[in-house]
Formats: C-alpha cells, sequence, structure tokens
C-alpha cells in the first residue's frame, strides 16, 4: 500500500536512504546462495564502504540531527515499494519490499525506519518484527547477516538467501530505539531511557503499520529478535496484550514471541553461566568454583548500575 509524502523532509530522507541501499544492488544478483570461494577477494575500501553505507559503525553514537522540528507530523508513516536487486527480472510489485519512516506521536521530532518484506509464499504467512539488540543495535545487520531476504556476497553484490524468514512470514525489520540506525531526531529529549519508552513507541508504530497494511491485520502476529531485545520483546509484548484486553486501537493478533540469545535479566543469567560452562566442558571443576566466587560482585555491580546517576547509554550496557 502506497501512501502520500506529506512532508518535504519525508521525501529527502527517504530517498537518500533508498538511493543508499540501491546503489549496493547489483544486476549480477542471482536467485542462489552462491559458494564464498566463487567470488574474488575484495579491497579493504570496498568493505569499509559498505560497512558505512550500512551504518552499522556511525560516527556518532546516536542519531540527533539538530535542527528545527518544520515538517514534522506526529503519527505520519510514509512508505515506498522498492527493490534491491536492480534490472533483476522481478518487478517491484512482484518481490513486495517496502521501507519507511514513521513519525513518532509521543515525541517532538522522531523518525523510526523500518523495512518491510511481504512473505514469498503468502500473505497470509503470519507478520514477524525482528527487534536487533545493543542496545542501539540496527536492524540491517540482522537482514543482511542473519534472517533476512538477502546476504551480501564477497563481491558486494545480494544473494537471495535460502533460509530468509521472509519465506514463511511477512517480517519487519525496525531501527530501533531512536537514534538507532536510520531512526533518528532532531531533540535531544526523543531517546529512550527504559522499556516503557521502548515499548510504547513500538506499540504506536505498530497501530499505524496495520492501518497502512489492513490485508495483514487478521494475520497471526510474533515479536523476536535476540541479545538485548530480551529486554524490549516481553515489555512490547505486555503492552499488545494489555492494549488488546482494554480494545485500544487496532487489535494485534499476538500469538507468541521468541528471544534468541536474550539478555534480559544479569542478576539471574549470571549464576547459570558457570554451571552452563561447565556441563559444555568449557571449563573445569577448579575454574568453575572460581568464577562462582566472582558472581556476587557482579550481581552488585549490576544493581549499582541500574540504580545509579550514570546517563542511560552506559548504564543500559550493564543492566
Amino acid at each position: 500500500m502506497k501512501l502520500a509524502m506529506t512532508s518535504t523532509l519525508f521525501k529527502v530522507s527517504l530517498s537518500l536512504v533508498l538511493m543508499l541501499f540501491l546503489s549496493l544492488s547489483s544486476s549480477e544478483a542471482v536467485s542462489s546462495v552462491k559458494h564464498d570461494h566463487a567470488y574474488p577477494p575484495q579491497s579493504h575500501s570496498q568493505a569499509e564502504k559498505l560497512i558505512r553505507s550500512l551504518n552499522l559503525f556511525p560516527k556518532d553514537p546516536v542519531n540527533i540531527i539538530k535542527g528545527d522540528h518544520a515538517g514534522f507530523v506526529p503519527g505520519n508513516i510514509v512508505e515506498k515499494k522498492f527493490s534491491f536487486l536492480g534490472d533483476s527480472g522481478s518487478s517491484v510489485e512482484d518481490l513486495g519490499h517496502h521501507a519507511g519512516y514513521y513519525s513518532l506521536p509521543h515525541s517532538k521530532a522522531a523518525r523510526m525506519f523500518y523495512f518491510f518484506f511481504e512473505s514469498r509464499d503468502t500473505k497470509d504467512d503470519p507478520v514477524v518484527i525482528w527487534l536487533s539488540g545493543g542496545p542501539g543495535c540496527g536492524s540491517e545487520i540482522a537482514l543482511f547477516y542473519e534472517n533476512g531476504p538477502f546476504h551480501i556476497a564477497n563481491n558486494l553484490s545480494l544473494t537471495w538467501n535460502p533460509y530468509g524468514w521472509d519465506q514463511a512470514s511477512n517480517i519487519i525489520f525496525i531501527d530501533q530505539p531512536t537514534g538507532t540506525g536510520f531512526s533518528y531526531s532532531s531533540d535531544d529529549t526523543d531517546l529512550r531511557h527504559d522499556e516503557t519508552g521502548v515499548s510504547n513507541d513500538l506499540y504506536d508504530f505498530l497501530q499505524e503499520f496495520f492501518k497502512a497494511h489492513p490485508e495483514l491485520v487478521k494475520n497471526e502476529f510474533y515479536i523476536t529478535g535476540e541479545s538485548y531485545a530480551g529486554h524490549y520483546i516481553p515489555a512490547l509484548a505486555s503492552w499488545i496484550n494489555q492494549g488488546n484486553k482494554i480494545k485500544q486501537g487496532i487489535h494485534i493478533n499476538l500469538k507468541g514471541f521468541a528471544i534468541g540469545n536474550a539478555f534480559t535479566n544479569p542478576a539471574i543469567q549470571y549464576q547459570a553461566y558457570p554451571d552452563f560452562a561447565l556441563d559444555k566442558r568449557i571449563i573445569t571443576k577448579d575454574e568453575h568454583d572460581d568464577i562462582s566466587k566472582l558472581i556476587p560482585n557482579c550481581e552488585e555491580t549490576a544493581k549499582a548500575c541500574r540504580t545509579s546517576s550514570l546517563p542511560f547509554v552506559t548504564r543500559i550496557l550493564f543492566s
């Protein structure tokens, strides 16, 4: 579903992002993944250019673009269909690939960037949202290196990922919280400092996303992610469950969530690390006993970080 561009700034932002990613596309993209040895080694400059283009290692810790808030329309979503594959033979309509920005309603000027890939099989497949960890890890890492439709080949062209989740779901990759990846604001106060702020923004986004794609509202919905998303995912699931109970907005057909390598509660998880490592024969019994003696200090340090006055970005890494 195409939505009209209602803001010049939105037009410029989305165009720049799409041009950036389309420049990575290659007409040599193929329908199956080739083996690594099929490609010649690439120069360091090419690899660095690709990494910078994907914004995997941004120059600044968060994306705050100073300026006025002119043209900001709270709650507005701007989405466009596009193709990474260039002149591969598949039309934009056939691929069903989308990218867009959502203007967060409870913010001064925050814009949340996302990719949306329709299922390669059927639109009746579940809708899945993927949240990367960090905190502050852009979704492009998962998109191109984990479970997205494509992989980046050694020659910097794109190849289909035979294990891409878009083969069985309509999947959303989103850059969040504000300041992550291509999501940005012009106001420092839009940065989120807790799971409540993060889940509120994601819930608002999903409400507007399903308004833009009403044909998907009835589909099963799953929240997925990894690492520090172990904080985000339970918070979002709880918010959706509450919203459904009080019949707030569009009913989201939440069926479950999945977290890989979750970092949720270190006070509990730290206790299990030595036992797990010993069980897998990674460490010896003596090493297990020595490490176990350090756990109380780890727990106290984590607790102190959660309650200290350190800046959020520092504190959250250890909470």
